[in-house]
C-alpha cells in the first residue's frame, strides 16, 4: 500500500518538474541580446561606435544608414553587381573590417524562370559575387558565407516584370 502512494506522487510530480522545467522567463530570453521574432528569424542589434563627444561622426552616420540595406539586386540572368551598390556594399565592407567577429551570410535569389538546378547555380553565382566584391574591399574570407535558394525563397509571388525583379537578389544577412 505504501509502495502505491509513493507511485501515485512520482505519476504526479514528474510531470509537473518536467512541464516547470521546460518554461522558460522573459528574463532569460531578454538577456541574450538577440530578440526571435513571429517567424523564427532571429533579430540582432550591433553596437555602432561613437566619437568622443558621445556623437556619431558624420563619415559612421553615412556608414549605418547605408548598412540598413542589405539587398542587391540584379539583372535578368546575370550576377554582375551593379555600380548602384558599390557604396552600399562599402559600407558594409567597412563594418565587417573593424569588427572582424562579426560574420556575415550572403544569401542568393533567382526568380522562377529557369529550371531549379540552373536557378540553384544562379544564386550561388550572385552570392559569390557580392562575398567576392566585399572580400576585395578587405573582409575576412572566414567572416563570409554564401547559400543560394534559387527560386526557393520568393521575396513576392506573382509572374510580372516587377515581380521578377524583386526576387533577382542577393541579400546579406548578419
Amino acid at each position: 500500500m505504501q509502495l502505491n502512494k509513493v507511485l501515485k506522487g512520482l505519476l504526479i510530480a514528474l510531470p509537473v518538474m518536467a512541464v516547470t522545467a521546460c518554461s522558460s522567463s522573459d528574463d532569460a530570453a531578454s538577456n541574450t541580446g538577440a530578440a526571435t521574432n513571429n517567424n523564427g528569424a532571429v533579430e540582432t542589434t550591433v553596437a555602432t561606435p561613437i566619437d568622443q563627444s558621445g556623437q556619431l561622426t558624420e563619415q559612421e552616420l553615412k556608414e549605418q544608414a547605408l548598412r540598413e540595406t542589405q539587398t542587391i539586386y540584379f539583372a535578368f540572368d546575370n550576377s554582375t553587381i551593379a555600380a548602384d551598390y558599390e557604396e552600399m556594399l562599402a559600407a558594409h565592407a567597412s563594418y565587417l573590417s573593424k569588427n572582424p567577429a562579426l560574420n556575415v551570410t550572403i544569401e542568393g535569389h533567382a526568380d522562377e524562370r529557369g529550371t531549379p538546378e540552373y536557378n540553384i547555380a544562379l544564386g550561388e553565382r550572385r552570392a559569390e559575387a557580392v562575398a567576392n566584391y566585399l572580400q576585395a574591399l578587405g573582409v575576412q574570407a572566414d567572416q563570409i558565407s554564401i547559400v543560394s535558394y534559387g527560386e526557393e525563397k520568393p521575396l513576392l509571388l506573382g509572374q510580372s516584370d516587377e515581380v521578377y525583379a524583386k526576387n533577382r537578389r542577393a541579400v546579406l544577412v548578419y
